[in-house]
């Protein structure tokens, strides 16, 4: 045997017996190139992201999350899951000392409900998704709660609209602050109806809400499109931004696949003190295992500054 050949299969071979979980079945007779990386911010997968080498079972997957060095978790549908799989997402959680990232604030099944119109209906549909959320969130260790105020109400002049917003916000601050628990604000880029799009804009709205429940969550996908001039905009709000999400633009895919230069944008938000969460809230670029293991890689790659 060619001592390459030999070297390589004995690292493959260490690589495979340093995991005795999720991570060591899946690696077993594949090829898989997995380690364990330590990285230095706290990114969050979504569940299905592993499907290929942990299977279909939520916990399976939570259990490779870790084993491969991700400190925690975000699930934009946590409050559709039933009770018991949240109490268990959380129990895991808590073992695998593993941070539980947002979920998104149940709109009642009517995601086009905006704050922005001030109808009581509209209001009262938002605060029981709150009250909900309470809930969820001691289920699951949770503490970042997602928020969107809906779209434009196209026949009011814009000051009425953000005043409305910003009251419905109070009420929904009114609810988490007893229970230390957080509401961030998303601006969007998915429509030119919806009402928050601006990081300036969030600003704006958190300080007039004036509460440590209701912050910005900065989606760099999002913003990227509607504004640009990333790490200037996150300086410029850095004091009500407790949360970000990660996407490259163009596609929504992992970092070091669009024009997004993610290793300046994460050594900005790390020797900043951030510890927070990192969503990982989009697609994955390659399909099945390859397509898992260029998504670890791309971390690995935009992390290591």
């Amino acid at each position: 045997m060619k001592r390459r050949s030999f070297v390589k299969g004995l690292a493959a071979g260490s690589a495979v017996a340093g995991f005795t979980g999720i991570a060591g079945k899946a690696m077993a007779g594949s090829g898989s190139r997995l380690q364990k990386h330590t990285f230095k911010l706290k990114y969050a997968p979504h569940f299905g992201m592993f499907r290929h080498h942990a299977g279909d079972d939520p916990i399976d997957q939570l259990h490779f999350m870790a084993e491969v060095g991700f400190r925690a978790l975000e699930d934009n549908g946590m409050m559709g899951r039933p009770v018991e799989l949240q109490k268990k997402i959380g129990d895991t959680l808590a073992k695998l000392d593993m941070t539980m990232g947002v979920f998104v604030v149940d709109k009642g099944g009517n995601s086009a409900n905006t704050l922005a119109a001030g109808k009581k209906e509209n209001l009262d549909i938002f605060l029981d998704g709150c009250r909900r959320a309470v809930e969820v969130a001691k289920r699951c260790n949770a503490k970042w709660m997602t928020v969107v105020p809906g779209d434009y109400q196209r026949d009011l002049p814009i000051g009425i609209q953000t005043a409305n917003v910003v009251e419905a916000l109070r009420r929904g601050a009114e609810i988490f602050e007893p229970h230390g628990l957080v509401m961030v604000l998303e601006p969007l880029s998915d429509s030119p109806n919806l009402f928050l799009q601006y990081s300036d804009q969030t600003y704006e709205i958190c300080k007039a809400v004036n509460s440590p429940s209701c912050k910005i969550l900065y989606d760099a996908y999002h913003l990227q499109k509607n504004e640009g001039n990333l790490i200037t905009n996150i300086e410029r709000c850095w004091d009500e931004l407790p949360y970000f999400q990660i996407g490259d633009n163009p596609g929504r895919k992992e970092p070091t696949t669009g024009e997004i230069n993610y290793r300046n944008v994460f050594k900005y938000i790390y020797e900043k003190g951030f510890t927070g969460v990192m969503g990982m809230e989009h697609g994955i670029s390659k399909p099945g295992k390859e397509g898992e293991l260029a998504l670890i890689q791309a971390y690995v790659e935009s992390d290591n500054f």
